[in-house]
């Protein structure tokens, strides 16, 4: 969500409900699935940096035993791309999606669950870059196909879900948006009981939803649940907690709290600068919005030179390695 006032995070990007990472089916103790082990490992404390290079080994490991256009090598491009888009490189995950997809439709068939998550992952980085017209049809195959195959309530249909609600949200489809958010939120609440991280990523996206219709009272509690929840499942340095502490920030800059909002975007800084890296675009949002404060604050320098810093991070974002 833009505004002139404060950013919410339209989506939450660490987690595996929005995205979808897979370990070939057939893995044994052979070199790339005990990478493929590792690189789970690791993407799911949100250390994609350090998944990397053994992502990259895994796919290298996979083509020269499988060749170019194998399930398994699908799987392992699915895997990088998934990192690379953690990571903010827009430009080098989208064709290894796009690879991975057309592997996938060929060998598994259009309707195998490896396809839809791969349409639900490209449908969301799209939906990253804005690419909205590019997003939806992308995202209503995948659900077409969770629930074709799986059924209305499984959870592995919340992911797409709560990303078609995010760029209806994103366009200002409100109406549409929440009951998709919803939908998604009750399926994960009734699968996975109330404690699944997974969670925090419907609370935050219906939230930010709530405060672009400026209903800051029924936004508030979702973002506070979201932000212990992820504390709890994830520890206090995860990429999601950051994200969680700057909607809530964000929430409080609308309603002109702003000394309970400095210090979460602070903290939620920190732990981006930390954890993905100086130049990663999620900390665009967060540096805005400690300049919002800065502005009302007038400390016009310091606002000025986080906007120059935003400015900067974004001109990077999507053109590969950052």
């Amino acid at each position: 969500m833009k505004a002139t006032k404060a950013s919410i995070f339209a989506a939450v990007t660490a987690l595996t409900l929005i995205l979808w990472l897979s370990v070939p089916s057939y893995a044994g103790q052979d070199e790339a699935s005990s990478l493929d082990q590792q690189v789970v490992g690791l993407h799911q404390a949100g250390k994609y940096a350090a998944a990397l290079p053994l992502a990259q080994k895994s796919l290298a490991l996979r083509e020269k035993e499988f060749g170019p256009d194998d399930a398994n090598v699908a799987s392992a491009l699915g895997n990088l791309a998934l990192l690379h888009y953690n990571l903010g490189q827009y430009a080098v995950a989208e064709p290894l999606y796009k690879r991975s997809l057309a592997i996938s439709e060929r060998t598994l068939g259009p309707d195998h669950a490896e396809v839809a998550g791969l349409l639900n992952n490209l449908g969301e980085l799209y939906r990253s870059q804005e690419r909205y017209a590019d997003a939806e049809p992308l995202l209503k195959r995948a659900i077409a196909i969770r629930e074709k195959t799986l059924g209305p309530d499984h959870p592995d249909i919340a992911p797409a879900l709560s990303n078609l609600a995010a760029v209806y949200d994103n366009q200002g489809r409100y109406d549409e948006a929440e009951p998709l958010f919803k939908r998604g939120l009750a399926v994960l609440e009734k699968a996975n009981g109330p404690d699944d991280p997974n969670i925090t990523v419907l609370l935050n996206n219906l939230a930010d939803l709530y405060v672009n219709q400026r209903r800051y009272a029924d936004a508030e509690p979702l973002l506070k649940r979201s932000l212990a929840l992820a504390r709890k499942t994830l520890g206090p340095d995860h990429p999601n907690v950051a994200q969680s502490l700057n909607n809530l920030a964000a929430l409080y800059l609308y309603e002109e709290h702003y000394a309970d909002a400095e210090p979460l975007l602070k903290r939620s800084l920190a732990i981006f600068e930390k954890s993905l890296g100086p130049n990663h675009p999620e900390i665009v949002e967060v540096l805005e919005n400690l300049a919002t404060l800065y502005k009302h604050e007038g400390r016009t320098a310091d606002a000025e030179r986080l906007l120059r810093r935003a400015t900067a991070v974004r001109g990077k974002a999507g053109s590969g390695p950052i």
